[in-house]
């Protein structure tokens, strides 16, 4: 939150490599895709890491993005106001997260709200977004607008039902995975510790 002067040595070689790890490419998807889903109510970003950032910032596309994928009216977050107010904005923010979690989001996918409102990780801003998006597209509700091919398909269960005869009859069969002693035997094998006579 506070203005943070350049950093150096190792912190600096860090910041460097997760800098590295933002993708522009990445960047057009997801903004594609917000605006697709949000609507005509939201404005398109500056190019840019740091115009991703600004854009994200203070909350509200995020709110609105997450309100997008839950039928009208039942939007988790129910309120959604623009400020310039450091601490509103980190808490719009922090409402994202805990309504993306509800979504199906894994905790461990979910940035931090500093990462993206001191634009410290950006990337894992975008990896959080990206996990989103594909699970919009798995849940295949109808609510998911935007192109289907833009996300990481999700796996899905393939759940199987066996009936109580064939889980018997796998009972009975030894399978190569527990190894076997076919073929084995110890021909041509000398003692422990003698030499090898080698003629």
């Amino acid at each position: 939150m506070a203005n943070r002067g350049p950093s150096y040595g190792l912190s600096r070689e860090v910041q460097q490599k997760i800098d590295r790890q933002y993708d522009p490419e990445l960047e057009q998807i997801l903004v594609r895709w917000i605006l697709a889903q949000c609507g005509g109510d939201v404005a398109q970003p500056a190019p840019g890491r740091d115009g991703f950032q600004q854009w994200l910032k203070d909350g509200t596309v995020l709110c609105r993005l997450i309100n997008s994928l839950h039928p009208r009216g039942q939007g988790p977050v129910a309120k959604i106001q623009a400020s310039t107010m450091a601490f509103k904005q980190m808490e719009q923010i922090s409402q994202f997260l805990q309504a993306a979690e509800r979504y199906g989001i894994a905790a461990t996918d979910i940035f931090q709200t500093v990462d993206l409102w001191e634009g410290k990780n950006m990337a894992c801003v975008q990896r959080t977004l990206m996990n989103l998006g594909s699970l919009a597209v798995a849940k295949g509700d109808g609510l998911f607008v935007g192109d289907p091919n833009w996300f990481p398909k999700k796996s899905q269960e393939n759940r199987r039902v066996f009936s109580e005869d064939k889980l018997k009859e796998g009972q009975s069969v030894i399978g190569l995975q527990m190894g076997t002693n076919r073929g084995a035997s110890q021909a041509g094998m000398t003692g422990y510790g003698m030499p090898r006579q080698i003629l």
